[in-house]
This record gives structure tokens, C-alpha cells and sequence, in this order.
């Protein structure tokens, strides 16, 4: 079973076809949810075997994150991937739900905690995995953690984006570092889909 954020457009998307076509099963962890049956319909006629399950998910609000993870949890035995691809970038300063820079906010920290959450899972799971979509824009990124939400700087949304990409990067390869030890533990990767 492999959870795709975010895969109602772009590589998400994408990602979802070819796993499809590879008789995936796929949980499509979405915030548009007609979208993602628009999405679905599209996939079936090409792959008409395809199995999918369509979940809300808004990254941008930890208490969704928690419901999303909870609900994997009860109603699933395994996770083969989690693919954190779901993003958003140049949007104008706003905060998430929870106070949160939106780029970080949705980019990397819903996708921290989503992973951590789903972890119990994807340990159960033999051979399982943990993909980071980041992106070359990761080098415009300089985390300033004294002022990780913008309260004291001028806002810069490509920076910010660049910092949450980077956050992907810092995460993904201090994730893979902390399981390194760890028996059955998932194998973490990052990517930049360009």
C-alpha cells in the first residue's frame, strides 16, 4: 500500500499513474477531494484494475495531519511507501492553522509529523520506504531557526519556499541516520522532480 500527498495534480499525480499501472493500492491523501476523484476516473481508464483510497488530508493543519495518520492506522495493516510530494511554493505570508510559516508549515512540518505518526506502520513493514520530494530550490534556503516563522524578517516566499525544501533534505537524511540501527526500518530517500 503506498500513501501519496498531494496527488491530484503535478508529480503527485504522476507518481499515482505509474504506481497504478504497477497494480499499486493507493491511498491519494488529498485536500480536494472531487479533484481527486476526477483524478482517479482518469487512472481507471488507462489502469481499470487500479485500487485507490481517497483520504482528506491538509497538511497545513496538524489536527488533519492527526486525523489523516489515525485513520491510516486503524484501517490499514501496512505501508509499503509514503511518498511526502504534497507542497506549496511562492505563496504570499501567511501562517498554517497551528501558527507555522505556510511553507514550512505545509512543505515540511505536516509531512514531519505525518511521517512520524505513520511510523509504527512503515517499521511493520518489511523493505518499506519513506520518499521526500524536495527540490533544487533547496539551495535558496538559509533556515534561520531564531526566526524559523518570519515575525522579525521581511518576507521572502522564494527563500521561505527555499527553507522548507531544505527542511526536506535536513529531514530526510537525519531520519535515515536516526534508522540506520534499527531493524525492518524503512529506507529514506529524497528527490528533486525536475
Amino acid at each position: 500500500m503506498i500513501v501519496i500527498t498531494g496527488a491530484t495534480s503535478g508529480l503527485g499525480k504522476q507518481a499515482a499513474k505509474v504506481l497504478a499501472s504497477k497494480n499499486g493500492t493507493l491511498v491519494l491523501a488529498v485536500r480536494d477531494i472531487q479533484k481527486a476523484e476526477g483524478v482517479v476516473q482518469e487512472i481507471r481508464r488507462a489502469f481499470p484494475q487500479a485500487q485507490f483510497d481517497i483520504r482528506y488530508l491538509d497538511l497545513s493543519s496538524l489536527e488533519s495531519v492527526r486525523t489523516f495518520a489515525q485513520g491510516i492506522l486503524t484501517s490499514r495493516v501496512r505501508i509499503d511507501v509514503l511518498i511526502n510530494n504534497a507542497g506549496i511554493m511562492a505563496s504570499p505570508f501567511a501562517r498554517t492553522k497551528d501558527g507555522f510559516e505556510i511553507q514550512m508549515g505545509t512543505n515540511h512540518l505536516g509531512h514531519f509529523a505525518l511521517t512520524g505518526l505513520l511510523m509504527p506502520l512503515l517499521m511493520k513493514t518489511r523493505a518499506s520506504r519513506v520518499v521526500a520530494t524536495s527540490s533544487i530550490a533547496h539551495s535558496q534556503g538559509i533556515i534561520d531557526f531564531s526566526d524559523i516563522n518570519w515575525k522579525e524578517r521581511e518576507y521572502n516566499t522564494g527563500n521561505a519556499y527555499g527553507d522548507s525544501k531544505l527542511a526536506n533534505l535536513y529531514f530526510a537524511y537525519e531520519l535515515s541516520r536516526k534508522l540506520k540501527k534499527e531493524t525492518n526500518a524503512p529506507v529514506v530517500t529524497a528527490a528533486h522532480p525536475g
